[in-house]
């Protein structure tokens, strides 16, 4: 009769494997009804041979949040190629794929809890909101955005991100209708900041001026002119 060797991780090795393991548990349940006990077994580990990789808990999940919100910031970088509507949208569909994948880990970031509250993870949170701002910038060609340009950027990351989470909440509008409502919620911002700033009014224009008739920015136009016909 043979029997089976385990292989030995190394120290690195076996800390990812336990931070790909939480993300896992996280990504179905909230961090906080995780416990230690659940991810050791999971990894076929013991409990206290987690503690040997990670202090406790919350290094594990400040850790596992690391990595998760590294993928998130990436799912924001778009090439600058084709009308700006169709690259917002892409990074919507990528947003909503996170979204999709992490949603319990999602809302307990976003909503905040004991497992989160640390002032790493805050600045994990903020540093995913700073990277798809900067990529937002980007996409527009501003560099040192006006403070009107900046309030409908920063609005608008917001306004994704708890569009997420009353989505996750039963999932009650089709997933695809809200990555493209949030487009158009991102077009929406600009035209009333446009109306009050001519800098924003010129941006609008190099907005719109490549946006085919079947873009996300058209069909918008198209909506509300159908509404007030």
């Amino acid at each position: 009769m043979t029997t089976g060797v385990r292989r030995r991780m190394g120290v690195e090795e076996r800390r990812q494997q336990l931070i790909g393991v939480a993300l896992e548990l996280f990504s179905r349940r909230s961090p906080d009804e995780v416990s230690i006990d659940e991810i050791a077994s999971a990894a076929g580990i013991s409990r206290p041979l987690v503690y040997h990789y990670f202090p406790g808990k919350l290094s594990l999940y400040e850790a596992a949040l690391k990595r998760a919100s590294d993928d998130l910031a990436a799912r924001f970088v778009e090439p600058k190629d084709g009308p700006l509507g169709a690259r917002l949208l892409r990074m919507m569909r990528r947003f909503f794929d996170f979204v999709d994948e992490h949603g319990p880990g999602f809302a307990a970031l976003m909503r905040g809890g004991p497992a989160v509250g640390s002032s790493t993870t805050n600045a994990l949170i903020d540093s995913v909101r700073q990277a798809a701002y900067v990529q937002i910038l980007s996409h527009l060609g501003v560099e040192n955005p006006p403070a009107r340009l900046e309030l409908v950027v920063r609005s608008w990351i917001s306004l994704a991100e708890s569009t997420a989470l009353i989505w996750l909440d039963g999932r009650r509008i089709p997933r695809a209708e809200l990555e493209m409502q949030l487009v158009h919620d991102f077009a929406a911002l600009a035209t009333v900041s446009a109306a009050y700033d001519e800098e924003m009014g010129a941006l609008l224009r190099r907005m719109i001026k490549d946006e085919p008739a079947d873009g996300p920015f058209s069909s918008l136009a198209a909506r509300l002119m159908s509404l007030a016909s």
